[in-house]
C-alpha cells in the first residue's frame, strides 16, 4: 500500500475520529471496505501516552494505513513528546484535537476550549512539528460560545498555520461549551458549509477538510467542488457501506465485495481472539454492515448474542457465512 508519507499526500477522503468507535478493530475493518481513505483513532490525551500503557495505547495493524493519531492536551511538551511516541509508533500524521467539546475535555482546558487560546495552540503545533517528520494537523470547529463570527475562526487558522499547519479539518459547527452534551453539540449547533468554503478561499494555500452532517454519497462528493476533503462520521458507522461507496467513487477500482470483506474480518477477528481480545470488541463494529439491507434486523439480534470465546467464533462464522449467501439466507 506504499509507506504512510506516500498516502498522506491525500485528504479527500477521511473518517473522523469518535470516541468509543474508531478503535484499531473498526479501523480495520473501514480498511477492508474503503483502501484509500483516511482514517484517525480515538484521541488519546498526550498525558495518558506519556504514563501510561503506551504500547496498547498506540497498537494498530500495519494494514491500516493511511491511519492518524489524534492527540488531545494543551501543553507543548507534553504534546511534543507524545507526537514523538505515535511518530515513532508508525502514525504517518499526528492530529491535534480542537473541536471536542465533552465536560471531561473542557477540564483538561483542551479539545474545544483550545480554540479561545490560538497562540497556545501555535506553540503546540510547534513544538510537535519539531519533534517529528510526520504532518501535524488541527481538527476544530467554526467558533466556541458567543465567539462565533468568521473573524474569530479565521484569525485562529491564520494564527495556528502560521506556525506550521497546513491542514485544517473543519467541523462545520460552533461548540457550546456548557448547556450541551457531546451528541447536542454535533446536532443541535446549525451547520455552516459556506464558512468552511469562505476560509478555503481566503487561505488557498492550506489543506482543508470539511465535516458534518454528511450522510450521502452525494453531498459528500459534492464538497470536494469547494474545499480539499471531506469527513464522515457517524453515519459511515451506522452505514459501513456509505464509506465503501464513497471511496469507490474518489478513487476508482473495483467494488469492494462483501464475501471479501467478511472473509478477511472473520481471519482477524479469530488472529484477535487467540491473542486475548474479547469477541464483542470486535463484532460490535459490524453492526451496521447490513443498514437498509435485507436481513439487517436480524443480523443486529444475531451479531449481539454470539458470545464469546471458541463457541462465539463459530457462531459468528455460521453468521457470516449466511451473509455471503446472500439476502435470502439471512433475511428476517
Amino acid at each position: 500500500m506504499g509507506s504512510p508519507a506516500e498516502n498522506f499526500a491525500d485528504h479527500r477522503l477521511s473518517v473522523a475520529p469518535m470516541m468509543d468507535r474508531t478503535d484499531r478493530h473498526l479501523r480495520f475493518l473501514l480498511r477492508l471496505l474503503a483502501p484509500h481513505a483516511r482514517l484517525y483513532t480515538e484521541m488519546i490525551t498526550a498525558r495518558a501516552l506519556l504514563r501510561g500503557d503506551t504500547e496498547r495505547l498506540l497498537r494498530f495493524d500495519a494494514a491500516e494505513h493511511p491511519v492518524a493519531l489524534q492527540l488531545g492536551g494543551n501543553d507543548p511538551g507534553e504534546l511534543a513528546g507524545a507526537a514523538r511516541l505515535g511518530a515513532a509508533a508508525g502514525y504517518g500524521e499526528i492530529n491535534l484535537n480542537c473541536g471536542c467539546p465533552s465536560d471531561r475535555v473542557q477540564a483538561g482546558c483542551f479539545g474545544a476550549a483550545l480554540m479561545l487560546e490560538r497562540a497556545r495552540v501555535a506553540a503546540c503545533v510547534s513544538a510537535m512539528r519539531a519533534e517529528v517528520g510526520v504532518p501535524v494537523t488541527v481538527k476544530t470547529r467554526l467558533g466556541v460560545d458567543e465567539h462565533d463570527s468568521y473573524e474569530f475562526v479565521r484569525d485562529f487558522v491564520g494564527e495556528v498555520a502560521a506556525a506550521g499547519c497546513t491542514t485544517f479539518i473543519m467541523h462545520a459547527r460552533k461548540a457550546w461549551l456548557s448547556g450541551l452534551s457531546p451528541r447536542q453539540n454535533r446536532e443541535i449547533p446549525p451547520l455552516d458549509y459556506p464558512r468552511v468554503y469562505r476560509l478555503k478561499r481566503e487561505f488557498p494555500d492550506l489543506h482543508i477538510v470539511i465535516n458534518g452532517g454528511f450522510v450521502t454519497l452525494e453531498d459528500s462528493v459534492a464538497q470536494l467542488a469547494h474545499v480539499d476533503g471531506v469527513m464522515v462520521g457517524r453515519a459511515a458507522y451506522q452505514d459501513s457501506w456509505l464509506l465503501a461507496r464513497l471511496d469507490e467513487r474518489l478513487y476508482g477500482g473495483p467494488p469492494v465485495s462483501e464475501p471479501a470483506v467478511l472473509a478477511a474480518f472473520e481471519q482477524y477477528v479469530a488472529r484477535e481472539l487467540a491473542a486475548g481480545t474479547p469477541l464483542r470488541a470486535m463484532t460490535r463494529h459490524l453492526l451496521g454492515m447490513r443498514t437498509g439491507r435485507a436481513g439487517g434486523r436480524r443480523w443486529r439480534r444475531d451479531l449481539v448474542t454470539v458470545g464469546d470465546g471458541s463457541s462465539g467464533l463459530d457462531n459468528l462464522r455460521a453468521l457470516l457465512n449466511r451473509a455471503a449467501e446472500g439476502p435470502s439466507a439471512s433475511a428476517a
